[in-house]
């Protein structure tokens, strides 16, 4: 793939913490324009792969938030590719800034779906293993929705 992904990993709603993903050949590149690590020595692109670094997220000179960012080098990935993982404070507001961010220095907004995609056509998954994900996704989304619904509905019942 030679499009860098990016997307909200977790859910948009008030969290402790929220997930931002990289992923794709420039995913190294991306980290390295946004990321600072606490002295501001560290250069990210250099670290061993699987290993975690606390520092901030930066906008040119704007501090966005104090992140975790997590760095994994393909293949031993679940696209298969260069994967970054940007642990962020919670709520709305927090992960979409980073996740602007991120955006505005060079990766593109992922499809829904696209990670299990590229991790498919890299060969990290079966198909059976792709479809398998998607629909457990979508049934937890049902569910979620399902689950909501009778909230509502019980509490309209009691008032």
């Amino acid at each position: 793939m030679e499009t860098t992904i990016a997307a909200i990993s977790t859910a948009m709603s008030a969290s402790g913490i929220g997930i931002i993903r990289i992923s794709g050949e420039n995913a190294m590149d991306v980290i390295s324009r946004i990321y600072r690590s606490k002295g501001g020595k560290k250069k990210i692109k250099e670290v061993p792969t699987h290993t975690i670094h606390y520092g901030y997220i930066y906008d040119g000179e704007e501090l966005i938030d104090e992140v975790l960012v997590m760095i994994m080098h393909a293949p031993r990935t679940f696209t298969g590719e260069e994967t970054v993982e940007i642990d962020c404070h919670g709520g709305v507001y927090a992960m979409q800034r980073v996740l602007d961010t991120v955006l505005k220095n060079g990766a593109e907004i992922a499809e829904p779906g696209e990670f299990t995609k590229r991790a498919f056509l890299n060969g990290r998954m079966d198909l059976s293993q792709a479809c398998l994900l998607y629909t457990s996704d979508a049934a937890d989304e049902r569910d979620s929705v399902d689950l909501g619904g009778r909230r509502i509905n019980k509490k309209k019942k009691s008032q």
